[in-house]
């Protein structure tokens, strides 16, 4: 008995410890709450102090504010166009390799092993097994060199091989590895060399075969979905563009023989298309219970549709006869959908008193000449050239932005069909919440483009002046991009480069589009290839080459509004391979900080679906979900169009020739070689 009671005192004991170890931890994260209020408050205060006094050591720093530039600012990536017509694709034979079913089997569990081809759908890794090519390489071979361009990816089958970045050492590999993938996402440059340490096979397939696979995986189901949706007499009233996105929507679900897929009595909003193979129809009589025969529906029939309408009690059993295939929508996907972008895509945003307005804006910029102009300063320096400030001669107090590209560049990089679309998209682009292109200009070496001249500096700069933004700032210029999207999308054209690098501030404060490099005209219901954007903004819709349209263009709208309340995107990678894994992963697997709000991240997570159809601003009411979301409660909308609403942040602009809002830069010494370019318009 002592032995039991000594038992229950230890006990009582332990569960004494375990409550007063509780207790500490809640004191404890008490005092982390207060903590985390208070260098919240601290923040706060220490972003009005900036933005009422600029630091006296700006311009003394500003070289070391150059550096701190070239080391953060993101460069965008651009895939070349893909070869072929995508109408063709279809028709495209594709190589085929023969192999053992032991190598069969080592690339496909290669595959599922990696964490960015895990992702692809089994029939695509079905094919990419069989394009893959054998290569062989001899002891002490180099297979990539860090630095080179490359565009094939490979699976280790035999051998060892070591990972090197900077001559330094990362890691040895042995069979079953994949490595080299991001060369297939586009053209790049090799981040690590990999070199032999014995004798090694491998399996290769080129970045041309692969994402022939990706793309005709996704064209042709999209093609099947969409037949069987126009035969359906539901739908037969629907555009194509509702039609595109319900196939998007879709999903594919399997049933085995003597199945249920439908009870009668039951509830039910789903309605199915048959796809594959065949399912009974049986009713059952209420006087003896047996059920009775129907019919039956095979491929191409469906079923259930009235569960869409609103009526959800099933009047009929549905049965598979054998292994079943369906497509299925449920109601709410499909109230979401339809209704489409009408709303917007019909807006006339233009008046009589505004067309005659940019007419005679025309008239005035066609007569100028490039010795018109003087340069004042360097606004901007990037790969592509620079943006400089320039003044007109003959009205000193007109001035403009220059961005001045080297055509050697451009041919160098092959984004001339990119230039042609910017030139065409900004020119014809009026709206408040875009940047201005006036005229463009072109010599033997330059092409030049005249634009609008915003001298409230970067959002970028901003914010990595101030390190992050409150909920009501990152609201205004959210606002700001939405309204441009609003106007962009409303003419069919997607941006695809969102970033705060990207807006500009006029000198009221109010935020602005600017480089239209990757924009790109293409209609309603339609979708495009090309990988690019900026890597920690890319649509996981890009990354997989599932082809992607207006809908990637919110999802970077969702990173955005993290950025501009953090500091930081969600996600984000030592190298673009990494950050587009992390993408892959999902929002769901960020931890918000405590900063962001509940609607703020409500509104974040519902533009960073992974599923592009079911995307806020993606949906039947269009934008109109975005500007009606919690997060904007109260915001003057209407305010904002018509330029009242006061910025939170009002530049000093003191003149039309003030640059102080912009960091400095060096000054161009590189002469490109003049290039013939006669593949370019007279007028550019």
């Amino acid at each position: 008995m002592g032995t039991l009671r000594d038992l229950q005192y230890a006990l009582q004991e332990k569960i004494e410890e375990l409550r007063q170890r509780d207790a500490l931890i809640d004191e404890l994260e008490l005092e982390l709450d207060q903590k985390d209020e208070l260098i919240q408050k601290l923040q706060n205060e220490l972003d009005k102090y900036r933005s009422v006094i600029k630091p006296a050591t700006q311009q003394v720093h500003k070289a070391s504010a150059l550096q701190e530039q070239h080391r953060t600012k993101r460069q965008a990536i651009s895939g070349e166009p893909t070869a072929f017509d995508i109408h063709e694709l279809s028709h495209v034979t594709l190589p085929f390799y023969p192999k053992s079913p032991q190598s069969k089997g080592l690339i496909k569990e290669a595959i599922l092993d990696n964490d960015f081809m895990k992702n692809l759908e089994l029939s695509q890794i079905q094919e990419i097994v069989d394009c893959m090519y054998p290569v062989e390489y001899a002891t002490d071979s180099c297979i990539i060199k860090e630095g080179d361009v490359g565009s094939l990816v490979y699976v280790m089958e035999d051998g060892k091989v070591e990972v090197t970045k900077e001559s330094m050492k990362l890691c040895t590999m042995g069979p079953g590895k994949v490595f080299g993938e991001l060369a297939i996402l586009y053209n790049c440059t090799r981040t690590a060399t990999v070199k032999t340490l014995t004798n090694v096979k491998l399996w290769a397939i080129d970045r041309q075969c692969f994402q022939t696979i990706m793309m005709r995986t996704g064209l042709i189901k999209h093609a099947e979905y969409m037949e069987f949706l126009k035969s359906v007499p539901t739908f037969q009233g629907l555009s194509e563009e509702i039609l595109s996105k319900l196939a998007d929507v879709m999903e594919e679900t399997h049933y085995g023989d003597g199945e249920y897929i439908i009870r009668q009595g039951a509830r039910g909003d789903t309605f199915f298309i048959i796809s594959k193979g065949k399912v009974n129809v049986t009713r059952e009589d209420s006087s003896n219970d047996m059920p009775v025969y129907l019919r039956g529906l095979g491929k191409g029939d469906w079923f259930g549709e009235k569960a869409l309408q609103g009526e959800d009690i099933r009047t009929a059993n549905v049965i598979a006869a054998e292994a079943v295939t369906c497509l299925v929508i449920d109601r709410d996907s499909f109230k979401h959908l339809i209704g489409g972008l009408e709303d917007v895509s019909n807006k006339g945003y233009e008046d009589a008193g505004a067309k005659a307005k940019y007419e005679a804006e025309n008239a005035f910029f066609c007569n100028l000449k490039l010795v018109d102009f003087n340069i004042i300063d360097t606004l901007g320096v990037g790969g592509f050239g620079r943006v400089e400030l320039v003044q007109l001669k003959s009205d000193e107090i007109k001035t403009f932005a220059m961005k001045i590209l080297k055509k050697r560049h451009i041919v160098d990089t092959r984004q001339q069909e990119h230039i042609r679309s910017e030139k065409q998209i900004m020119q014809e682009a009026h709206s408040d919440f875009i940047v201005r292109l006036y005229r463009t200009f072109k010599d033997a070496k330059y092409l030049y483009m005249l634009m609008e001249a915003c001298l409230g500096g970067e959002l970028w700069t901003i914010l990595r002046d101030r390190g992050s933004f409150e909920d009501s700032t990152t609201r205004f210029y959210t606002a700001c991009v939405v309204e441009a999207f609003a106007y962009l999308h409303s003419k069919g054209i997607i941006y695809r480069d969102l970033k705060p690098e990207n807006l500009i501030l006029d000198h009221r404060g109010y935020a602005k589009l600017v480089d239209f490099g990757f924009a790109k005209k293409i209609g309603f219901g339609k979708k495009t290839w090309t990988f690019c954007g900026t890597p920690e903004y890319v649509a996981p819709e890009i990354i997989l080459n599932k082809g992607h349209d207006i809908s990637a263009d919110y999802w970077s709208l969702g990173i955005l509004m993290y950025e501009l309340l953090t500091g930081s995107p969600p996600f984000s990678g030592p190298d673009p391979m990494k950050t587009y894994n992390i993408i892959l992963r999902g929002i769901d697997m960020i931890e918000f900080p405590k900063k962001i709000t509940k609607n703020a991240a409500n509104l974040i997570k519902k533009l960073c679906r992974d599923n592009p159809s079911e995307r806020l601003g993606n949906l039947k009411n269009g934008v109109k979900d975005i500007q009606k979301h919690k997060w904007f409660e109260g915001f003057n909308w209407e305010g904002l169009r018509k330029g009242t609403l006061t910025p939170p942040i009002i530049p000093d602009v003191s003149s039309s020739t003030d640059t102080s809002n912009f960091d400095s830069f060096p000054e161009d010494n590189d002469d490109p070689p003049p290039d013939d370019m006669s593949g370019w318009d007279t007028d550019f």
